[in-house]
């Protein structure tokens, strides 16, 4: 794709993920404490299915809504909580000692630069920028999984990690749409643009893709 192509992409994408499920950390912009539900969420969600963190999260939030309430919480309740989600164990060990430093070191306040959010155990850059864009609504790209995939399939860019994704989009991708990248591609990628065999031919997009790396569709 060039750049005209990803114009006509994003704009085709805007309106086809209005059809899917809204993505939890999607939900959660615009809240008056995004910037600490955006992190904790993102933490959860690591190796778990949407649906599942949500209501992990849910559990969570309802008993620890901000960092002084998470600190108090037990590792053992935090992994009650958020059972069954990926890696529940560590998680809650991740998540007890943010709520400890965010409170001491702090202020309880959520950093809100990627280089500051990256000191934190468990968050990495895909976390951070999500902080950043989606809680705080500055300029920063995201990049997970869906993204580094469906940009590479796209064959807007040619990378190996999400690292360098985030790196080689930053370089190429007009920022008008940086905030939007992640949103619509988490949002497709999770129900259209799959990675093995994904819906080619009813993606409204088709015509757009040149399918690089696809084998079965």
């Amino acid at each position: 794709m060039n750049q005209e192509d990803i114009r006509k992409a994003i704009a085709i994408l805007k309106k086809e993920v209005k059809k899917w499920p809204t993505p939890i950390v999607t939900q959660l912009e615009g809240k008056e404490d995004a910037p600490y539900q955006v992190l904790v969420s993102c933490i959860l969600s690591l190796r778990t299915k949407d649906k599942t963190t949500s209501e992990a999260y849910a559990r969570l939030y309802a008993e620890g809504n901000n960092p002084l309430q998470l600190s108090k919480l037990s590792v053992a309740k935090i992994e009650k909580l958020i059972y069954p989600v990926g890696f529940y164990r560590n998680k809650a060990e991740q998540l007890k000692e943010i709520g400890r430093v965010l409170v001491e070191n702090y202020g309880s306040k959520i950093p809100d630069t990627i280089e500051e959010l990256l000191k934190f155990k468990g968050v990495g850059r895909k976390t951070a920028n999500l902080v950043v864009t989606a809680g705080y609504g500055k300029e920063g790209i995201c990049v997970d999984t869906h993204v580094h995939r469906i940009t590479n399939r796209w064959g807007y860019i040619k990378t190996k990690t999400p690292d360098e994704t985030e790196t080689a989009l930053r370089k190429t991708l007009p920022k008008k749409y940086w905030l939007v990248i992640n949103d619509l591609l988490v949002t497709f990628g999770q129900n259209h643009c799959k990675p093995v065999s994904p819906h080619c031919s009813t993606c409204k997009i088709a015509h757009l893709c040149p399918k690089d790396g696809v084998g079965k569709e």
